[in-house]
């Protein structure tokens, strides 16, 4: 894999951090703002918002730049808005803030995708993306813990600012291992114009790997936004224990990724048709047994796994569907993803309440993946079919 790859995931690293470390910093961001904890809860609200607009529509600015001029602005973006976000004391800035940072966030995630994709062979994109994609993981096995030790510690400023440094030598990676020009379309045609991208969103193809892979990930971020509760109310752990459990669903995603890198290009329908089913089944078997702390935390890792393995496959396979839409792609993979984070925890949320039980979320989590494979399975060949180039304007 190039090193640029690897220079790509620090960035992604760093952004990953920051989409998920503020659940833990909520409180200490009301305290500190004179808002309450409800209010301040509408940040996450807002940098989901831009995430999911951000990416069709930065990804569209973007597509006539070079890939590396793309990234380095986006990222350089992501950190000045959370430079901002350490030093202002009005909310409404805060939110303002929160939203830009998702914008350049999702222009980066996108393009960054599209890039990852062209810098391997074509038949090498899974293992580009697991590479990509393993700076998320790896953000919830050391970065989000981290960042809540440290706003602990010297307060939530103080997390902000390490986000905006730890951008800096993503920055320099990118300008010294990124090429200058990154080519999308090796054999020389002409970059097809933007409606010609945005129509290949009407293709049934790619709708139905992107809707099954917003599935998959809200089924995820369903249990992942609601796990604190379960830990501590219905297994009965300690709160130490809420860090511990995120660490080893994150474990469990980075050998997710990684082995879902070396199968999605060759062979995802088996990831699917067999890792599908298996996270079908662990989702029922946590909501009966999330009780016991000892299978909780087997359950946990092992979720993590297979819904990270199926997730990043599904990615891959929504780059191969719009392998007709080279700088669009990309923002199709990222809105996809972000869909599922911003709906799960809306439907998880649905489940919670007076009399209501902490499990809840898990069962939404089973009942998304049971949907997703109603949809997917019947169709397994056209969902891991490769693809066709065809001429514009022609359906999948």
């Amino acid at each position: 894999m190039p090193l640029a790859l690897y220079l790509l995931a620090v960035a992604v690293f760093a952004m990953g951090t920051s989409e998920f470390m503020l659940a833990g910093l909520l409180p200490d961001i009301a305290a500190s703002l004179g808002v309450t904890v409800g209010a301040a809860g509408l940040l996450t609200s807002a940098f989901a918002a831009g995430m999911i607009i951000g990416a069709p529509l930065m990804a569209g600015l973007a597509r006539r730049w070079p890939a590396r001029s793309a990234l380095l602005a986006f990222v350089l973006v992501f950190a000045a808005a959370h430079a901002v976000s350490a030093l202002i004391t009005s909310f409404p800035v805060l939110l303002v803030a929160r939203v830009i940072a998702a914008l350049a966030n999702a222009g980066f995630l996108a393009v960054a995708l599209t890039t990852a994709a062209t810098l391997v062979a074509n038949d090498r994109k899974g293992r580009a993306l697991a590479v990509l994609l393993s700076g998320t993981t790896v953000a919830t096995i050391a970065g989000v813990p981290g960042g809540a030790a440290l706003g602990t510690l010297l307060g939530w400023r103080a997390t902000f600012w390490a986000i905006a440094l730890l951008c800096l030598p993503a920055a320099l990676g990118i300008v010294t291992g990124v090429p200058a020009r990154v080519e999308s379309a090796p054999d020389d045609s002409p970059r097809p114009s933007l409606r010609t991208e945005l129509n290949q969103l009407t293709r049934p193809r790619l709708i139905l790997v992107m809707l099954t892979a917003a599935l998959v990930n809200a089924a995820t971020f369903s249990t992942f936004t609601f796990l604190a509760p379960i830990v501590t109310d219905t297994a009965g752990l300690a709160e130490l224990w809420v860090s511990i459990v995120l660490v080893l669903f994150g474990l469990g995603s980075f050998l997710g990724v990684t082995v879902a890198g070396r199968l999605s290009d060759r062979r995802p329908g088996l990831v699917i048709a067999v890792g599908g089913p298996l996270l079908l089944l662990g989702w029922i078997t946590l909501a009966i047994l999330a009780a016991r702390p000892v299978a909780l935390l087997v359950l946990v890792f092992v979720q993590g796994a297979l819904s990270f393995a199926l997730g990043s496959t599904l990615i891959t396979r929504v780059l191969y569907a719009a392998s007709d839409a080279p700088t669009m792609g990309g923002s199709y993979a990222t809105a996809s993803l972000n869909v599922g984070a911003a709906g799960g925890p809306v439907l998880a949320a649905t489940t919670l309440g007076p009399g209501s039980t902490d499990v809840g979320p898990v069962w939404i989590s089973g009942l998304l993946i049971a949907t997703a494979l109603v949809l997917a399975l019947p169709l397994l060949r056209v969902i891991t079919a490769r693809p066709v180039k065809q001429p514009t304007g022609r359906a999948d």
